[in-house]
C-alpha cells in the first residue's frame, strides 16, 4: 500500500472518530481509538515510536516520539487543542526528515470542524 493510500484511510477514519465522539478528549484517548480503528482496517500501527537524532558522529536516542506510525510509512502527530499552530507541521516535517519518511499528518481532534484540523505534510513525496 502506498503512502497516499494509507493517508486516505487515516483521514477517513479520523473524520469518523471526530464525528462520533467529537472534540474535547485527551490526546491519548484519540491516539488509542485511532490506532485501534486503523488496525481494524488491516494496517500495522505503532504508538509512541522513538526517533533518534544523529549529530556529527553521535547518536542520541533522547530525540522525539512519533505519536502513531502507520505501516512503517506514514507519521501521525495527534493534537487535541482549540486551534492549529504552524509549528505542528514543522514538527512533523522534522520527524519525516529524521526518519527518512515521506508523508505525515497533523490531526487535531480539538477543532470543532475536523476539516480544519488535518494538515498533510510531505517530504519529497509525489502528490
Amino acid at each position: 500500500m502506498t503512502e497516499n493510500q494509507i493517508g486516505k484511510i487515516v483521514v477517513d477514519v479520523a473524520f469518523a472518530i471526530h464525528k462520533e465522539i467529537g472534540p474535547g478528549l485527551l490526546e491519548s484517548v484519540y491516539e488509542a481509538i485511532l490506532a485501534h480503528e486503523l488496525e481494524a482496517r488491516g494496517l500495522k500501527v505503532q504508538r509512541q515510536v522513538p526517533i533518534s537524532i544523529r549529530y556529527h558522529n553521535f547518536q542520541f536516542d533522547e530525540g522525539f516520539r512519533i505519536d502513531l506510525l502507520v505501516d512503517e510509512k506514514v507519521i501521525l502527530e495527534l493534537k487535541s487543542v482549540e486551534s492549529m499552530n504552524r509549528v505542528f507541521a514543522k514538527q512533523v516535517l522534522t520527524y519525516l526528515r529524521l526518519s527518512n519518511r515521506r508523508l505525515g499528518y497533523v490531526i487535531n481532534f480539538g477543532m470543532s470542524l475536523m476539516k480544519n484540523g488535518i494538515e498533510r505534510v510531505v517530504n519529497g513525496l509525489n502528490e
